[in-house]
Parts: structure tokens; C-alpha cells; sequence
């Protein structure tokens, strides 16, 4: 029997060696992966990356709200049924046109294994996951309309993220093998700045990463700014040509950050930053 694929990273995505050897260790358990982390520290582009590093397809399943984990199976559209039968169209003798497949059906019958990514999973209902259990479990499921069921021709490889929004059941925790993505620290957050944007001057760069981590150490923001609103704020920089000394100072808290938009996403968090900044300057 022929080992399973390793992800080995990408050149577009900077993966720690711990986040390797989590995918790996789904991979070989056969189990999804609960990912955890910040927003923005780059939890759904990993399913972006592992599918492209281990050449597999990527169906993606987005989870807002209202998502019920029916819909991840499949939905039976019964009204369409309905109106069908009273136009007398020849359709509603065969009760499959009226199955609408959902991503896990997909994902199941799919031709080769494919990376199924459950984004957010936090989102819905408390009960969605454990909803999934049986079927993320045994990879399987039936449909009762048409009396059949559906099992997965491969075992796709499952990964799920959240944002810690609600506790997830202990029972659906016990599934998964489980990774936090820890916010990068400054060698790490170069390298991913390197990959986006590798003409960038040393010295903006430098000065940049010193701005950005002294926002997020700001005591009080309600949201510390993420890798995606750096990347943002770098982007902006060299849009307007901000060069490095426009954000050097002696006192590097003593200044408003050009373009700081980009960092702090809300009113408090501006009014918090101006307020401390206002205070530092008065006990010069």
C-alpha cells in the first residue's frame, strides 16, 4: 500500500513546520482538520494551498448562519416538484431532478480525493456540527427520497476552520485533529510579507512591521489588525509612495500611522490609538 501524499508547503504560502505536520497527520489519520487562529491569519487560503500542493480539486463550503448541515448533503426542492406536476411536465416521474447535490455529496462521488473545505464552521447553529458527525465519521449517508445511499468513493480530505466564535461539541471535537495557527511572530510575518511583495525595500519593511506590531500592542482594540490588513497597508504604502522615514519617529508610538484605515477597522480602536498617542506626547 502506497503512503499518502505529504503537504510540503507552497512558494505562495508560508507554513510553519508544526501546520505541515498537522495536514500530514490528517492526511495518515484519515480524520478532518479543525483549524483554529486570529482572523485573517490565513486558515482558508490552507485549504487553497494544501489542494494546490497535493494536486488535488477543491470544493469549498462556506458556513454563514442560516447553514443547516442538510444543505452540505443534499436538498430536496419540493415546491419545484409542485409546480412541475400541476404544469404537467414529464419531470416529476423521476424524484432525482428534483435532488439538488450538496457539497459533501460532491465531495463523496467525486472521481478523485478532494480537498472539502468547512469554512467557519462557528457560524451556524450549535448543533450544525454534531450534525455532521455520522457522515464526516463514516463517510457516508442516505437519501431518503430516492432510498439510496451515497458513500464516498474516496475519503476526501476534510479541513475546517474556525474563529472561536462558540465552543464546538466535545463529541465533534474528538473527530478532528486539531491545529491553532499562533499569530506570526516578525520572522514569520517577513517571509509572508517576502511572498507578496519580494521587491519590497528592507527599510519600509522594517519600519512597517515595527508600526504594525505596535498597533496590535495597543492594550483595549476591540480587533488587533490581522496578516490580510497588513498586506493591505503595505499595499497602500507603495500605491501613495509613503517612503520609510514617514513612518520613523523618535518615539514610535507617537505617531498616527499614514493610511491607518487600512489597520484599525473601527471607531474605538481609532479614538483608543489617537487618545494614547495624545497622552504620549503630553508627558514628553
Amino acid at each position: 500500500m502506497s503512503s499518502p501524499a505529504k503537504f510540503e508547503g507552497s512558494d505562495s504560502y508560508v507554513a510553519t513546520h508544526d501546520l505541515k505536520l498537522a495536514v500530514n497527520a490528517a492526511l495518515t489519520l484519515q480524520r478532518p482538520l479543525l483549524i483554529k487562529g486570529e482572523p485573517g491569519t490565513g486558515k482558508t487560503m490552507l485549504a487553497e494551498e494544501v489542494a494546490h500542493g497535493l494536486g488535488m480539486p477543491l470544493l469549498q463550503w462556506h458556513i454563514k448562519s442560516t447553514t443547516k448541515a442538510q444543505q452540505g448533503l443534499y436538498e430536496y426542492d419540493a415546491v419545484s416538484r409542485l409546480r412541475d406536476s400541476q404544469l404537467g411536465d414529464e419531470r416529476v416521474k423521476n424524484i432525482d431532478n428534483y435532488i439538488v447535490r450538496g457539497v459533501l455529496w460532491q465531495a463523496f462521488t467525486a472521481d478523485e480525493p478532494v480537498v472539502l473545505l468547512i469554512d467557519e464552521i462557528d457560524k451556524a447553529d450549535i448543533e450544525f456540527p454534531n450534525d455532521l458527525l455520522r457522515e464526516l465519521d463514516r463517510m457516508e449517508f442516505y437519501v431518503y427520497e430516492t432510498r439510496e445511499m451515497v458513500k464516498a468513493v474516496h475519503r476526501p480530505l476534510v479541513i475546517i476552520t474556525s474563529n472561536n466564535e462558540k465552543e464546538l461539541p466535545d463529541a465533534f471535537l474528538r473527530r478532528c485533529f486539531f491545529h491553532y495557527i499562533k499569530f506570526p511572530d516578525k520572522e514569520t510575518m517577513q517571509q509572508i510579507v517576502d511572498v507578496h511583495f519580494p521587491k519590497l525595500k528592507q527599510d519600509l519593511l522594517a519600519q512597517a512591521l515595527n508600526v504594525f506590531f505596535e498597533v496590535r500592542d495597543v492594550p483595549g482594540l476591540k480587533k488587533k489588525p490581522s496578516t490580510s490588513e497588513l498586506l493591505d497597508w503595505l499595499k497602500l504604502l507603495l500605491a501613495e509612495d509613503i517612503p520609510a522615514e514617514a513612518l520613523r519617529s523618535a518615539d514610535q508610538k507617537s505617531i498616527v500611522p499614514p493610511l491607518h484605515g487600512a489597520l484599525l477597522k473601527n471607531e474605538q480602536d481609532v479614538h483608543l490609538f489617537e487618545r494614547l498617542i495624545f497622552m504620549s506626547r503630553n508627558n514628553r
